[in-house]
């Protein structure tokens, strides 16, 4: 495999077999966002593509079982691009069971119903798509690209389409200003949306994140352990989904993991027993290497 150095993928796709089809995200504004930074975007080909395939399957063999699709936003390719390419995936990988790959609001309004169905059926099994927050305001001030209505009709669309949906929540990204309204509106916006998945993360600061240098002046004021915990709190007390829920990152100060709405009461329980102990017990604000 070619690989252009830094890759980046999420940490459940950490057994997954990695085959960049783009370089860079063809956004890249978000100012929350470290990642990509260093990079021009551009599609490869599908040959390219292809070859890192059979490149692959020299290595691996017949081992492969699931593919991750990098870098970021990588569904803005053609549909009959990306079709090619799945279908190329699974002949090659007779025991290939999932394909995952990001893919944001902004380039989902691009793929139709149909176009999505047609993916679900070259073998797109999965799509991590970043909500970030369900506040308009905030989503205009990260510069998302996307307000809460279209995050909404491009996830339903993604559901219809029978395509599983992981949707990312970033606690703290409304700072102290709007810990509130950030929380009661994300949590809105998933009720709307029931995805298969919601991923947690919390706002850590990175030097190469356009948000940092507000963070440096003290305009975007970081939550601490304990209001980030309080934001998780009132994110999970107003949820009415039926899905996994999962802390599973480095950025987030406590691993608050579940079904929904089965494990509800349990994980509301671990949160206060952590509100217990002293913020001296959590993470750094910064955290080295994110």
């Amino acid at each position: 495999m070619r690989y252009e150095e830094p890759i980046y993928r999420p940490p459940s796709e950490a057994d997954s077999l990695l085959i960049q089809a783009t370089i860079g995200c063809p956004h890249n504004k978000c100012t929350f966002c470290g990642m990509y930074k260093d990079k021009t975007f551009r599609i490869r080909s599908v040959q390219e593509i292809k070859e890192d395939i059979l490149l692959a399957k020299q290595f691996y063999g017949d081992t492969v079982e699931s593919i991750f699709f990098p870098d970021g936003n990588s569904i803005i390719m053609k549909t009959t691009q990306l079709e090619e390419i799945f279908r190329f995936a699974h002949q090659t990988f007779p025991g290939l069971r999932r394909i995952t790959m990001y893919a944001s609001a902004k380039f989902l309004r691009f793929k139709s119903l149909e176009d999505l169905k047609r993916l679900k059926t070259a073998g797109l099994n999965r799509l991590h798509k970043g909500l970030e927050s369900g506040y308009d305001e905030i989503l205009k001030r990260i510069q998302k690209g996307a307000d809460s209505k279209l995050m909404i009709e491009t996830a339903l669309r993604v559901k219809n389409a029978g395509i599983e949906l992981s949707e990312y929540v970033l606690i703290g990204i409304g700072g102290k200003d709007f810990s509130r309204e950030h929380t009661m509106a994300t949590a809105d916006v998933l009720n709307k949306i029931d995805p298969d998945f919601i991923r947690l993360r919390t706002w850590v600061p990175v030097p190469n994140a356009p948000l940092y240098q507000d963070y440096l002046s003290g305009k975007f004021q970081l939550l601490s352990p304990h209001e980030a915990l309080r934001e998780t709190r009132l994110l999970l007390e107003r949820l009415e989904v039926s899905c996994l829920f999962l802390s599973d990152h480095i950025s987030n100060f406590v691993n608050i993991s579940g079904h929904l709405p089965r494990d509800k009461e349990s994980m509301l329980s671990k949160i206060d027993e952590m509100l217990e102990l002293s913020e001296s017990r959590f993470r750094p604000a910064i955290i080295e290497n994110l």
